[in-house]
C-alpha cells in the first residue's frame, strides 16, 4: 500500500468511528483570499485577516475558514482559503455546511418557546411526556436533557451503532428511533448530579416536542426558528446531500491532499442532536435571537436558560472559560462573555456566539473537524483565535 493509500485508509477509518459529536496544507497557502466587508476593512479587522490566513497555512489545519462578525447593523465577512479545492472558489456567507452540535441550540430554541406557549414545562419528564421510554429514564426533566445533566447514556457511543455506522457511513437510520440503541441501558449517574455532554438528550428533547404538539420535529422548527428568523437556507435533511452551493469539508491528514468527506456521512444518524444545514449568514441570524434577541424568548424563559453550570463546556469547548446553561453556552473571554455553542463534524468544526442583548455577533466556521480528541492542537489555536474574534467583537 503506497503512503498516500495507507493515510487515505486510516482517514475513512477514523471517519467511520467518529461522527460530530459522536464521537490547509502550505499548498493552498496561494490560495487564501481576502477579506469580504461592507466597507473598508479597519485595522482590526485586517489583525483578524492575519490569522485566518495563518490557520489555513497550519499543517492539518482547514482548507477554508469564514466568519461574520455583525455589530449592530454593520456586518463584515472575513475569510480565508477556499470553499472548494477543486475549483479554488472562495468561501461566500451565503454557502451551506453542516452546523454540527450547534442543531442543539436549534432544538433548545423549539423546545424554549413551547415552554413560553405552555406546551412544555421544564420540570416535565421523560415519564410523562414520553411513557415508553425505559422506567429508568422517566425521572428525567426538560431541563435535564437541556443541560446535560440527565445521566441519559449517549446512543452514539453504543456499539450496535458504531457497528452499523462502520458498515455504512451512509445509512438512513430511524431518527426517532436512536435512542433503541441504548434502551436496554440504565441512567449513568442520577439526574441532576453532575454534568456530562451527550447527544441522546437532544434526541429526547426533540421527542418531547413531537409529543406534546402532536408535530414533526422538522415542522416545528420551521414554524418556531427558520419563519420568524427569516432563516431561508436552514434545514434538516435525512440524507448525506448537502445543498448547493456549499462548503466543503475536508479531513485532513499530511503529507496527503485534503480529502473531501463532506457527504460521506448521513444526518439521519445525528438528528436534532447535530444534523441541521445551515449557513454563515443564517446561523448569525439565529444566534443573535437565541442568545439575546428581546423577543424570541420571554423574560422568565430567557432567566432558565441562563442558569449556568460552571465549567460545563461545549464540545469542543470554545474560547475563554466555558459555563452551560439550556441548550447554550456562556464563554467568558479576557475582553467579556458572549452567548452561544460549538459544534464538529466531519469536515467542520462551529462557533457561533452573541451578546447577552444580541446586538454584536459572530459566526466562525473552519472546514475540517477538531475537538479535544481529534487535533487537539489544531483546537487549541482555533480556540485562540476565536478569543481574538470576540475581543474585536466587543472592542470595536
Amino acid at each position: 500500500m503506497s503512503a498516500r493509500s495507507h493515510v487515505r485508509s486510516r482517514s475513512r477509518a477514523r471517519l467511520r468511528l467518529t461522527v460530530a459529536g459522536l464521537a490547509a496544507s502550505a499548498a493552498l497557502a496561494g490560495l487564501v483570499q481576502p477579506a469580504q466587508a461592507t466597507g473598508t476593512p479597519t485595522p482590526p479587522d485586517a489583525s483578524l485577516q492575519k490569522q485566518l490566513d495563518d490557520l489555513v497555512r497550519t499543517a492539518g489545519g482547514p482548507p477554508g475558514v469564514i466568519s461574520v462578525l455583525q455589530r449592530g447593523e454593520r456586518t463584515t465577512v472575513l475569510r480565508a482559503g477556499v470553499a472548494d479545492t477543486e475549483t479554488g472558489r472562495p468561501p461566500r456567507a451565503t454557502d451551506h455546511m453542516r452546523i454540527a452540535s450547534v442543531a442543539k441550540a436549534f432544538s433548545g430554541a423549539v423546545a424554549l418557546r413551547l415552554v413560553d406557549r405552555h406546551q412544555l414545562d421544564l420540570d416535565d419528564t421523560i415519564g410523562e411526556i414520553l411513557p415508553s421510554q425505559p422506567v429508568a429514564w422517566h425521572e428525567v426533566t426538560l431541563r435535564q436533557l437541556l443541560n446535560h445533566t440527565s445521566g441519559l447514556p449517549d446512543f452514539s457511543q453504543a456499539p450496535a451503532f458504531l457497528e452499523v455506522l462502520q458498515a455504512d457511513p451512509r445509512h438512513r437510520f430511524d431518527s426517532r428511533r436512536l435512542l433503541d440503541y441504548v434502551a436496554d441501558k440504565p441512567l449513568d449517574f442520577p439526574p441532576g448530579s453532575k454534568y456530562v455532554y451527550s447527544n441522546s438528550d437532544n434526541i429526547a428533547v426533540a421527542l418531547m416536542a413531537e409529543a406534546v404538539t402532536g408535530r414533526p420535529y422538522e415542522r416545528l422548527l420551521d414554524r418556531l426558528v427558520y419563519r420568524p428568523l427569516d432563516l431561508r437556507r436552514t434545514s434538516l435533511p435525512q440524507g448525506y446531500r448537502l445543498p448547493r452551493p456549499y462548503l466543503h469539508g475536508y479531513d485532513v491528514i499530511p503529507p496527503a491532499p485534503p480529502e473531501d468527506i463532506s457527504e460521506a456521512i448521513g444526518a439521519s444518524g445525528v438528528w436534532a442532536s447535530g444534523g441541521i444545514v445551515s449557513t454563515p449568514k443564517d446561523l448569525n441570524a439565529f444566534v443573535r435571537a437565541w442568545a439575546g434577541g428581546p423577543h424570541f424568548l420571554s423574560e422568565r424563559t430567557r432567566r432558565e436558560q441562563r442558569t449556568f453550570i460552571p465549567g460545563a463546556a461545549s464540545e469542543p469547548a470554545g474560547p475563554g472559560v466555558n459555563s452551560g446553561g439550556l441548550a447554550v453556552f456562556r464563554y467568558q473571554t479576557r475582553c467579556g462573555t458572549v452567548y452561544g455553542h460549538t459544534g464538529n463534524f466531519p469536515g467542520y468544526t462551529q462557533f457561533a456566539a452573541a451578546t447577552a442583548d444580541g446586538r454584536r455577533s459572530l459566526t466562525f466556521s473552519i472546514t475540517t473537524q477538531t475537538s479535544k480528541t481529534a487535533k487537539p492542537e489544531l483546537l487549541a489555536k482555533v480556540r485562540a483565535v476565536q478569543e481574538d474574534f470576540v475581543c474585536a467583537l466587543l472592542r470595536h
